[in-house]
């Protein structure tokens, strides 16, 4: 492999998304390689929160029907913007609430149990929230989380099985709720496949998208995925406590919601002020209340860079940044005891890297003492997520070499290996 900085500057003149990086604010004596925690703020991200603000300080209340963005339709134009990323339909995808609400919605919605199908499949390296989640839908229904959320045990700790979750798909399985990329591996697991198993047991599927939407191509529609959910403020860089959103396939539609609203209704009929609802007859009827519509103003700046670069074109760089980083990794840093614990086979692989070092709290501090942004997991670990659109081929070289310096001269001994408050 070719270590000399100058290949790295030659790939970045090869790069066909390299335009996008000035549509980004980004500090040039910072290396910023945490987007897959926050991403970075756009200048078009900027310039729709204030055509939405201006709208409100030019039309009021008439906001929600006039201007360039009515309001009343903003979720729904949101929903269209992001379809492509996941493979599904326009009408299938609504931008509202945020990751847990969602899921709250969507196991209310279709988590039905009866006779002996009253459990529920997760995996036991998802992000905390869903847990949380899926253990109080179990409580409303008066069923033991203890006994009722089965969780898929990981051989490695880092990555699953797709036999595992296969072998877990028992006849007491009701729903199945499993990540799209695991948050800390990335690990991406064969929604296709594991979709095809469920149905040929009779078991609804859905995943959470946070680590996957804006990073890898999907085909949730035509895998059959029955619903899906994710967060906008990671790879969609829609800032922090953006609008998430949700997918729910179009053979579901015409089912009234398991949390009803006022925004779950039927455009024509929601302002008959009916107290029986007429649910939407797509993914709308799963809103619950009004569009929070200046946290979902960056969205449709960010989204329109999304259907220019296309996410095909934005996951070829993303395997290029991130094997290239491992390879760096592979020769560079050989002597210093860091494992590389993501999978490197590209069809399981996300758009970060994890490394694992014993000192991983340490490494980080000092990481950010030279203008290097990380993401520390604890116990031991390092995520690094050099993103398509806006890092370079040349910032994965100059960061493994920071890295490299830290490690000789031992700064990061200066640090408590321990994380802080938010990690």
């Amino acid at each position: 492999m070719n270590t000399d900085k100058s290949y790295a500057q030659h790939l970045d003149r090869q790069d066909s998304l390299k335009h996008f990086r000035n549509e980004f604010y980004i500090s040039e004596d910072t290396i910023y390689f945490d987007g897959n925690s926050l991403g970075l703020m756009s200048k078009r991200a900027e310039g729709t929160i204030k055509t939405l603000t201006n709208a409100w300080k030019s039309h009021a209340i008439d906001g929600w029907t006039e201007g360039e963005h009515p309001w009343f339709y903003l979720s729904e134009k949101l929903g269209k913007m992001s379809a492509p990323l996941i493979g599904a339909k326009p009408e299938e995808v609504i931008v509202t609430g945020s990751t847990t609400t969602n899921l709250h919605q969507l196991v209310a919605s279709f988590f039905k149990p009866e006779g002996n199908k009253t459990k529920i499949l997760a995996d036991e390296l998802n992000f905390p929230s869903d847990i949380y989640a899926l253990k109080s839908q179990l409580r409303i229904h008066g069923l033991d989380p203890d006994a009722h959320l089965i969780q898929v045990k990981s051989n490695d700790k880092n990555t699953l099985e797709t036999r595992d979750i296969i072998d877990a798909m028992t006849d007491d399985i009701a729903l199945i709720i499993l990540p799209s990329v695991l948050y800390r591996s990335g690990q991406i697991l064969d929604m296709e496949t594991l979709t095809k198993e469920a149905h040929s047991r009779e078991i609804l599927i859905g995943f959470d998208l946070c680590h996957s939407i804006g990073s890898i191509p999907h085909q949730l529609s035509e895998w059959d995925v029955d619903f899906a959910f994710w967060c906008t403020y990671k790879h969609l860089n829609g800032g922090p406590g953006s609008v998430g959103g949700l997918y729910v396939n179009e053979k579901h539609f015409g089912n009234e919601p398991g949390l009803a609203g006022w925004f779950s209704s039927s455009k024509e009929k929601q302002f008959d002020m009916e107290h029986s609802l007429t649910a939407a007859e797509n993914a709308g009827a799963y809103q619950i209340g009004t569009p929070h519509v200046l946290s979902a103003a960056p969205l449709l700046g960010s989204l329109e860079m999304f259907q220019e670069a296309g996410i095909n074109h934005i996951r070829k760089k993303s395997l290029q940044l991130t094997n290239y980083l491992m390879e760096l990794v592979a020769t560079e840093l050989a002597d210093y005891h860091f494992t590389i614990a993501n999978p490197k086979d590209e069809i399981a692989r996300g758009g970060h890297v994890y490394l694992e070092h014993p000192e991983a709290a340490r490494i980080c501090k000092a990481l950010k003492a030279d203008k290097v942004i990380p993401d520390f997991r604890n116990p031991n670990g390092i995520r690094l997520a050099p993103v398509a659109l806006y890092n370079t081929f040349e910032e994965v070289w100059q960061m493994v070499h920071i890295l490299k310096t830290i490690m000789d001269e031992k700064r990061y001994t200066k640090y408590e290996n321990k994380r802080g408050v938010i990690a």
